[in-house]
This record gives C-alpha cells, structure tokens and sequence, in this order.
C-alpha cells in the first residue's frame, strides 16, 4: 500500500452540503476578484486582457487545488481527473500545481474517524483489533487507507470513507460543472448532461465499498490464473458501504521504477498493458482508473499488485468485437473501414464535418503505431503522445466539434491512455502487436 506523503496534513472534511456549497461559493468570488485586480493590471499596461488567461493564472490555479484537496469527494475527484487527462496540455506551472490534488490528500482528525468507524462497526470496535494504526499509510478523493492487525491476526488495510462524500456528490459535480460554465472551459452549446449523468454515476459506484469489494473479489478470481499479478482478499466480517477490509500488501510505488533495470520496466509494463488488452477482450470488465497510485511493485517477488476497484465497469457485450474490427482495419491500413468502425463506436456520427472525421481517423492512426510497430515499441524514444495531444488539442479547441461517445468508450479510453503515459514515464519497450494477435 502506498506511503502517506508528508506534506499531508490533517484537516477535518467539511460534510454539510451547506458547507460545501459556501465553500465553491468563496473559491469562485475569490477567483474573480484576483480576475479583476490581474485585468486591471494588464489594462494599466495597455494590453486587452483574455478571460481564460486572467482565470488560468498559476494563483488560481493554486486556490483551486487547495480547495478542492480540502473538501475532497467529487469535487477533489473532478480535479484529480482534470489533472491526469489535461497535465500534458496544461502550462508546466499550472501542471505541477493541480498534479498536487494526486499527491497531496489532506487526512480525517482521530475524533472524526472514530465517528465514522463508531457508525459502521459500532462502539467498542477497537477490541477487535491487536492494532489499528490512527495515521493513514494513505489518503486520496473518497477515502483514506489504514493499517490494522485484527485480534486473531490479520494483516489488514482497512479504508475509510470520508463523511458526507456520498451525499454530496450530485451537488458538488454540478458545482464544478458551473465553475467550468463559468471559466469559458467547455462552449455554453455542448450538452453535458449525460457526462454530467454518467460521472455522478461512476462516483457514487466508487462510494459504495460494498460494490468494490465485490470487483475485488471477481478481479481475484479471474485473474487466479496469472502469478505475475496479486490481488488482495477481501474480508467481508470487516466491510461496510463505507469501510473495505482487504489484506495488506507490501510494495513500492509503480512509478518508482524509472531507476530499475530495462528488463524490469519491460516486463512490467508488457504485464500491465496485456492485462488492458485482456480485459477488453476476454474478461468484458476493465478497472477503469489508470492513477498511478493504483499500482504497486513487489521487488523480492517481481508481483505486480492491483489496487483500487471502485473504478471497474462492465462493457456492453458488442464492445469487444467492435473494437476488434477497429484494430484489424488500422492493422490493414483499410482507412475507409477505419471509419466505418468509428463511426460504428459512436467516436463521430453521419453528420459530423469531414476534416473533423479526418482528424479522428487520423488520431486513431497514430494511436496504432505501437501495434503496427514490429518488435518491441520505445515508448520513451518517440514523440507519439505529443502530436496526438497536438491532434486532439486542434480538436478541442474548435467549438464546432464538440461530440461526447459512448461512455464505455471514454472510460476505456481514459485508461489506455493512462496505461500509456505509464509506459511513456518507465520508458518501456513493450512489444504490443505480439500482445494484441492473441486477441485477433
């Protein structure tokens, strides 16, 4: 399990929805007054001012991080996500600023703990445990990990949801939502309300550990047959909706390993990427969130462990075999059924623009570089990411494109593409299309 940051801090979790709405209410004023000082500067300075460039400021951005790592919930989730999927996009400074909201999770004092596990396992809990460790070994958006040695000698992480996450989720994406209207970030014309739908959706999954623990045990059972990964188990006497008992398991962090040895970045990431690609294609079930922090290395037995299983989702049956005739088409080269199967996911639809089509097959084209690659691909002698951040950043930026797919579709996407910043960050060399013929 990952080591607390020491640059955490405990900080009580404001749980009222009141609350928590002042709260967005105070980040935005103070957000527009520092919008109005930063205007009247550049004003004074003979230079017409951009909204999104007075907003976009690394202050700003700085207020927004520490707000959200203070409230967590939904609201630190929003920004967790932002920061993963637009790090690359974003000025280094405001990069490094939001990449705290991955690192810096703030930790629930004793005495509101206590109340939560009071509520949950009752009064007089503690004499079920030889120890239960009142410092987090880690603290992330929805809850906190602890360490804890049951009274009949179990090695346990136990983790802990934090008070009022659940009830607070609708209210506080609906209040990011309105900050972004706000900030100019997605055009007045797009229609959210299905992402809108769908992210309240996948939080309040992640919010019930009971759901997790269920993942977790199916994640264990079908990967029973793979050595290389390991998997904790699940103790049921222990969980709640709000607390998750599993076994504890050592290992560094995965991104630890840019020191270790070529061999070892290669094997682990050839592991983790067959592990998406199996997934997808043979288990119709993918654990969907591709944070770092979700993945640890076990040194003295080459294990990779797997974390976290809020995040998991099943696909719909016609998935698979869509996607199979996607990666056919790109590994022939055969453009026009490159589209076909594009538009058959739901990427673009009939009427989207032509150039717009164009830019989609063309970004598909060079997501298929390492599987057309012959031997192992060098994913940290290449510049695939930066012109596909380039593609979809042309994309992104003209509001005559706005067009949201399926959302099976994003979230597998999400996380292929997090498996493959992964690779960028280890400096991997993976050999993808003897991994992906298995499938074909």
């Amino acid at each position: 399990m990952p080591e607390q940051k020491s640059d955490s801090r405990e900080l009580a979790v404001p749980s009222g929805r009141f609350t928590r709405f002042a709260r967005f209410g105070g980040l935005a004023s103070n957000i527009a007054g520092s919008m109005v000082l930063s205007g009247a500067r550049e004003i004074a300075r003979g230079r017409r001012p951009e909204a999104r460039a007075l907003l976009m400021t690394p202050e700003n951005a700085r207020r927004v991080a520490d707000q959200l790592a203070h409230m967590r919930g939904a609201a630190m989730k929003v920004g967790q996500l932002i920061s993963m999927d637009a790090g690359d996009m974003l000025p280094p400074e405001l990069a490094e600023i939001m990449a705290r909201l991955r690192a810096d999770a703030h930790y629930m004092p004793g005495s509101q703990l206590k109340r939560v596990l009071n509520d949950n396992w009752g009064d007089g809990w503690l004499k079920r445990f030889a120890k239960f460790d009142g410092r987090p070994i880690a603290a992330a958006s929805i809850g906190q990990v602890h360490r804890a040695v049951t009274a009949d000698g179990r090695d346990l992480a136990i983790k802990v949801q934090y008070p009022g996450v659940r009830r607070s989720i609708d209210s506080d994406v609906n209040n990011v939502a309105a900050l972004m209207r706000v900030s100019g970030v997605m055009p007045r014309e797009l229609d959210i309300a299905p992402m809108l739908a769908e992210a309240k959706r996948e939080l309040h999954e992640e919010a019930d550990y009971e759901r997790e623990g269920r993942y977790l045990t199916r994640f264990g059972d079908l990967l029973a047959d793979a050595p290389d990964f390991v998997v904790s188990t699940l103790h049921a006497d222990l969980t709640t909706r709000n607390v998750l008992a599993m076994d504890y398991l050592e290992g560094v962090a995965i991104d630890s390993l840019t020191g270790a040895p070529q061999e070892t970045r290669d094997r682990v990431m050839t592991l983790l990427l067959g592990l998406v690609f199996r997934e997808l294609f043979e288990f119709q079930v993918m654990q969907t969130d591709p944070n770092f922090a979700n993945y640890r290395y076990q040194p003295d037995t080459g294990r990779v462990v797997l974390l976290d299983f809020g995040a998991s989702r099943d696909f719909r049956p016609e998935m698979p075999e869509q996607f199979r005739r996607l990666v056919k088409a790109g590994l022939d080269g055969d453009r026009a059924a490159v589209r076909r199967a594009i538009l058959e996911i739901g990427y673009f639809a009939e009427e989207t623009a032509a150039h717009h089509q164009e830019l989609m097959v063309e970004m598909f084209e060079m997501s298929m570089e390492p599987l057309k690659h012959r031997g192992a691909f060098d994913f940290g002698r290449n510049d695939l990411a930066l012109r596909m951040r380039d593609v979809g950043m042309a994309l992104g930026e003209d509001r005559d494109f706005w067009h949201i797919p399926p959302m099976d579709t994003l979230f597998m996407q999400r996380k292929f593409g997090g498996v493959y910043l992964l690779a960028s960050r280890l400096k991997a060399r993976v050999d993808l299309g003897a991994i992906i013929a298995r499938y074909l």
